[in-house]
């Protein structure tokens, strides 16, 4: 069973869209995870812009892959690394700390993932 950053079970992230490393609703991680994809984040348009001039554009669909694309209000795992780098810029979306998979904290402090959470 794998535990959330409160130590309960991982509850999922979400259904639609579908998310997860493993497409499996939740931000399980495993050793083929480089990226640690362990955050639940609720997507904003502030967040969705910093990724995308980061070089991660979440927001424009590739149907190739089956992605349609997050908008704002869409749950989804995020990378730990990316969604610190987003905090220390300013542009941290908000937190499900159920569904964030507890290897977050290798990367993120519990305070900083409390101070932005909706549940």
């Amino acid at each position: 069973m794998a535990l959330s950053v409160l130590g309960t079970e991982l509850m999922p992230c979400s259904i639609e869209p579908l998310t997860g490393f493993f497409r499996d609703a939740c931000c399980n991680t495993g050793p083929d995870d480089l990226g640690l994809h362990v955050v639940c984040a609720e997507m904003t348009a502030e967040f969705l812009e910093f990724s995308k001039r980061a070089g991660n554009d979440l927001s424009t669909p590739m149907p190739a892959y089956g992605f349609a694309g997050l908008v704002p209000g869409d749950r989804w795992c995020l990378c730990a690394s990316r969604w610190q780098e987003a905090f220390e810029a300013g542009f941290a979306p908000p937190v499900i700390l159920a569904s964030t998979h507890e290897a977050a904290l290798e990367v993120c402090r519990i305070e900083d993932l409390k101070a932005h959470a909706l549940s």
